[in-house]
């Protein structure tokens, strides 16, 4: 028994020691204000007990130190602090540069050509509820301008559309034109290329038509950076897109489409073109795989110098996958395509497909060779 309370007297004494060292510490190196820890004394335990007993003592909290009031300012009570600026919403004129809407009869006084091209457009009507000049004309698109007014050559006071980056000038035209064509614009391929709604179309100074586009011809303007497509349309065999029957949009979508390639229609190359060609959709009984693979396995969709515009001649076309099966076993060479002593007659009029005559597909029980 008395080793007993001599070692428990001795664990006392410890946590007793742990306990003030780390109150010690504690006042040392924690911040002002910040209530101490609680400390293990050792309290006498009741005698029945028989044994030491432990009891929590909370140190007191030092109260942190008032900071000294600044110069000029005794007695004085501190200002409260401020509270977080909302938002500005929607429309609402710019906080940084206190401008304000002044209205279209203020921007006509300088901006008089700008006007008339302007009201005679879509932009202009006054009676369609998505129109600018519906809500606050010019200054729907340009922002409020009494700042641009006061001091015309002050950068920023307005949007200016040549001067600002692709995609804020985007997200101004989309504010409104997010439907329909419109809608897939953002991370579109256009869009990823830095380009923007003005890159295309201008509002004050087209010269189409239609959609305000900055070239006559939608031609034009897709021949600025897609030459090689537009110069297949001066081929032999073309897309009658310069003779205006069709147009690039025809079958591509500039704002964005789901479609691979921009297409308007369809999931896949075949059934864009399908959609015109119907009678070449099938389903066959005996399905021909280049035309299941789609069609510009044989054909150039934009034009070729072969007829019905297909990427090479037949039966060299053929050939690329039919080299070593049926008639004949080797691709055409020189000897038989005239130049030798016994040509071959396959290489005629329509070669190929002067047999196979139902080369994209056949539902006859005998056109397992697309004879039928």
């Amino acid at each position: 028994m008395e080793r007993r309370s001599r070692a428990s007297a001795v664990i006392a004494a410890a946590v007793v020691l742990g306990g003030a060292w780390s109150a010690v510490l504690w006042a040392r190196t924690a911040p002002a204000g910040m209530a101490r820890p609680a400390v293990w004394t050792a309290a006498p335990a009741p005698a029945a007990a028989g044994r030491t007993g432990f009891a929590q003592a909370a140190a007191p909290a030092k109260p942190a130190p008032t900071p000294a009031p600044a110069a000029g300012t005794q007695g004085k009570p501190a200002p409260a602090a401020a509270p977080p600026a909302a938002p500005p919403a929607k429309g609402a004129p710019s906080p940084q540069s206190g401008a304000t809407y002044i209205g279209d009869e203020a921007c006509i006084g300088c901006h008089e050509d700008q006007k008339h091209s302007y009201v005679n457009t879509m932009h202009g009507r006054t009676d369609h509820a998505r129109a600018p000049a519906a809500d606050k004309g010019c200054e729907t698109c340009h922002g409020p301008a009494s700042v641009h007014q006061d001091d015309p050559t002050l950068p920023g006071a307005i949007k200016v559309f040549a001067k600002m980056a692709p995609r804020e000038v985007s997200a101004t035209c989309m504010t409104c034109h997010d439907r329909k064509t419109h809608a897939l614009w953002q991370g579109s391929v256009h869009d990823a290329r830095n380009l923007s709604c003005v890159t295309c179309h201008s509002v004050h100074s087209f010269k189409s038509e239609k959609a305000q586009l900055k070239t006559p011809t939608e031609m034009g303007i897709c021949v600025n950076c897609h030459r090689d497509k537009v110069s297949k349309l001066d081929r032999s065999g073309h897309m009658p897109v310069r003779e205006g029957k069709m147009q690039c949009s025809t079958c591509h979508n500039p704002h964005g489409s789901t479609n691979v390639r921009l297409l308007r229609r369809g999931d896949s190359i075949a059934e864009t073109c399908t959609s015109c060609h119907a009678d070449k959709r099938g389903p066959y009984l005996w399905e021909h795989a280049p035309s299941r693979d789609g069609c510009t396995t044989c054909h150039d969709p934009h034009g070729s110098a072969n007829e019905r515009m297909l990427v090479s001649k037949p039966p060299i076309l053929c050939q690329r996958c039919h080299v070593a099966t049926r008639h004949p076993s080797t691709i055409y060479d020189g000897a038989l395509i005239g130049s030798g002593a016994t040509p071959s007659v396959r290489i005629y009029a329509r070669s190929c497909v002067t047999c196979h005559s139902n080369i994209h597909g056949s539902n006859h029980p005998s056109g397992q060779r697309f004879t039928r």
